[in-house]
């Protein structure tokens, strides 16, 4: 299954890229559903299930914790690395699309984390990781091109990005942890994925397109994770 999953999560990015070079008047929509998804999976689903794995082990203030943590280092890398290099030359596309990578292999290696925990956990996840991954895609060529990046060096992060999330299944695979580390670490993950949908995917949608669609395209991604995580439960 997480086989299954972590090709799906490369065909998605892939298609998000392809998405991107062809359909710039739709990604709004996509944008939207994603960030209410994401923002969804990482308060019903990944923080929940940190506080119950933490019982006994860690208070529900030292999981909350992490999760804030989680959402401050995304934060700090989602600033640090685009900025390394001067605006307006190549570099600064390459490390826009880098950082891009890393995040997806970190996709990768939530779902992986969370398969550790049981199906009912990782489904959820995984649902909220494939929608991310297309907007990923997308993200990963609009931000090699505008850094000065070419089309064909843009298309090879896109690939690069497409794998990442497959090798991330792959190391979480390899890792043995306790359950008390498993609920710290899967609230740090919550905080990524909190900060990801809050602040990059649900205001760039409405940069591009701020309209009634947007904000309902965000509310439906969220009612839909809601139920696919009933469903899962």
């Amino acid at each position: 299954m997480l086989l299954v999953i972590g090709l799906g999560a490369a065909v998605s990015t892939a298609l998000g890229g392809l998405f991107a070079l062809r359909h710039q008047d739709r990604l709004h929509l996509i944008l939207g559903l994603s960030a209410g998804a994401v923002m969804a999976v990482a308060l019903l689903d990944l923080l929940a299930e940190a506080v119950e794995l933490s019982a006994g082990i860690h208070d529900p203030l030292t999981v909350m914790g992490a999760a804030v943590i989680g959402s401050l280092l995304y934060m700090c890398l989602d600033r640090a690395l685009p900025r390394a290099a001067a605006p307006g030359r190549a570099a600064r596309g390459h490390l826009g699309a880098g950082s891009l990578t890393l995040h997806s292999f970190l996709d990768g290696f939530a779902v992986g984390l969370a398969f550790k925990v049981s199906s009912r956990v990782g489904i959820p996840v995984a649902a909220a990781v494939l929608a991310h991954d297309f907007s990923d895609g997308i993200n990963t060529v609009n931000i090699s091109l505008a850094g000065g990046v070419r089309a064909a060096g843009a298309r090879r992060w896109l690939a690069a990005d497409a794998a990442a999330p497959l090798l991330g299944i792959g190391a979480a695979a390899t890792i043995a942890i306790d359950r008390g580390g498993l609920g710290l670490t899967l609230a740090l993950f919550s905080g990524f994925f909190l900060y990801i949908g809050w602040s990059e995917l649900s205001p760039e949608s409405y940069h591009r397109h701020p309209r009634l669609w947007t904000t309902v395209s965000t509310i439906l991604g969220a009612a839909v994770m809601y139920v696919v995580i009933r469903l899962a439960g």
